[in-house]
């Protein structure tokens, strides 16, 4: 879908998409054409149940007095709590409306609305910007599809005021856009398609984006002494590979960086500790981390963000075989410590023990962030609204917290008392890999991680709930979610910029 900017005027074809206000308040452009087409606006609303709420639509067909066939009226609710996050839902929501009435092209009329803190033009971007999100498809491996079950929608409009403004704020977030679809394209992506070894070829593309790219295969990781991330991936054909990226856009070339480090575990069958069939091609998407870390280090080079940044990935596939790492196995990890495996199952935090590891004491980074789909047991917590957040420095939090509240990609606060320490207590390696019970699943998992961290401001982020959706949602349509990619950009973007 072609997504445009211009100045604001009437359109002479396709649909008109105009705001109206809570309590049935037109804006100004919904006041024209309801006075052209002699008031049919006002009686088509009074006519519905339609109030102008947030999240409502109305279609009026062909009314007399303009050329377009459609006019679509869209709630934009209290003009005083208009804000960007709802405008980027609408800008989703009214592509849905018009892809699901058969729609080819269509305009929005964007005004600058009395009362709301947004300008036209940033109005006018958000709603664009929704528009983009939601207009995501992952169909490369569809060969046939009925005509009714294809998106229609080819051209969008967007009209304001000061267009060349929206368009310049725009082209910022067509770049975070970017980077989000190139991680759900990842995760979307079947297993025998991605494994680790092109889970780092398609790592090594953001070289042409100006992303130093560097990856380490098996030798290397054994130098380095990586004997959990290896002892993941020893059961599978397929090679493990720690890949490791660079932005730096810091205007100071030896300004510390920031580093976010993810889980890619291309395919989880849960190694020995096998899982059950049902619902197991869902692990394709276990490597969701490591897909958002690779689309965020595409948004932040796309938009030559002014940060040094570190993306690092430890790719494997956990897979059951004569070679497979055993229950009750002992792996020796980078750090020196030791790990006891008592499920082969629990292997992500076994991946990240190492990568987190090897960042820290490579880069010195300010802080790291890591993201995993780590546990079930966070979906049994907080179900699929938000992610659980485990972090040892307030600051890093509270700012997280922040961030994913304002691009709606929301995370909650979860414990890691010392108390919880004796959960992974081992009788005969440093810790187990797994807490002693079925309580507190998630937060034994972040412990764990928490010992390989040295110290440094950290936050893991259990994404397990929230890296695939199961139904359409405003900017997200079903399947990847791409969950963390706009979250840790807005946070780069608000606080670690020079």
């Amino acid at each position: 879908m072609n997504i445009t900017f211009a100045k604001l005027s009437l359109p002479s074809s396709g649909t008109i998409v105009v705001g109206v206000m809570e309590g049935r308040s037109l804006s100004p452009s919904a006041q024209e054409i309801d006075a052209k087409t002699g008031g049919a606006l006002a009686r088509a609303m009074g006519a519905d149940r339609f109030r102008g709420k947030r999240g409502e639509f109305l279609s009026v067909l062909a009314p007399s007095g303009i050329d377009a066939g459609r006019v679509l009226l869209a709630g934009l609710g209290k003009a005083k709590e208009i804000d960007i996050a709802g405008l980027e839902g609408l800008g989703g929501a009214i592509v849905a409306q018009l892809n699901a009435a058969g729609e080819t092209q269509a305009s929005v009329m964007v005004d600058d609305i009395k009362g709301a803190k947004p300008s036209g033009a940033k109005m006018a971007a958000a709603v664009a910007f929704g528009a983009r999100l939601r207009a995501y498809r992952f169909d490369k491996y569809r060969t046939k599809e009925k005509p009714e079950e294809r998106p229609t929608m080819k051209k969008l409009a967007v009209l304001v005021d000061g267009p060349s403004k929206a368009k310049d704020k725009y082209a910022e977030c067509e770049k975070i856009a970017d980077g989000v679809f190139f991680t759900r394209d990842l995760v979307s992506e079947p297993a025998n398609i991605l494994y680790p070894e092109t889970l780092a070829a398609e790592a090594e593309t953001l070289r042409a984006l100006g992303v130093e790219v560097e990856v380490l295969g098996v030798p290397e990781m054994k130098k380095l002494g990586m004997g959990a991330l290896l002892g993941v991936g020893q059961g599978s054909v397929r090679e493990s590979r720690l890949i490791v990226m660079r932005w730096n856009g810091a205007a100071k070339a030896d300004e510390t960086p920031v580093a976010f480090v993810g889980k890619g575990v291309t395919f989880d069958t849960g190694g020995i500790s096998i899982k059950p069939s049902a619902g197991m091609e869902d692990m394709k998407w276990d490597m969701g981390g490591s897909g958002v870390v690779l689309g965020l280090m595409k948004a932040l080079a796309g938009r030559k963000a002014k940060a040094n940044v570190v993306g690092v990935v430890g790719a494997v596939e956990n897979m059951p075989s004569g070679s497979a790492q055993r229950p009750g196995d002992v792996v020796t990890t980078m750090s020196g410590q030791t790990i006891e495996v008592i499920n082969t199952d629990a292997e992500g935090r076994l991946v990240l023990a190492d990568a987190l590891w090897y960042t820290q004491d490579r880069f010195k980074p300010k802080f790291m962030i890591n993201l995993a789909t780590l546990t079930g047991a966070i979906i049994v917590s907080l179900g699929s609204e938000r992610a659980g957040m485990f972090c040892n420095n307030d600051q890093l939090s509270d700012r997280l917290m922040k961030a994913g509240d304002e691009v709606g990609e929301k995370l909650w606060p979860m414990p890691i008392d010392e108390a919880y320490d004796a959960d992974i207590a081992s009788d005969i390696a440093d810790m187990k890999n797994v807490g002693a019970g079925r309580g507190a699943g998630s937060i034994a998992g972040a412990k764990l991680l928490e010992r390989f961290v040295n110290k440094l401001p950290w936050a893991h982020l259990d994404i397990a709930g929230v890296t695939w959706s199961k139904k359409d949602k405003n900017t997200v349509p079903k399947g990847a979610t791409a969950f963390g990619v706009r979250l840790l950009d807005r946070l780069v973007a608000t606080h670690y910029e020079s």
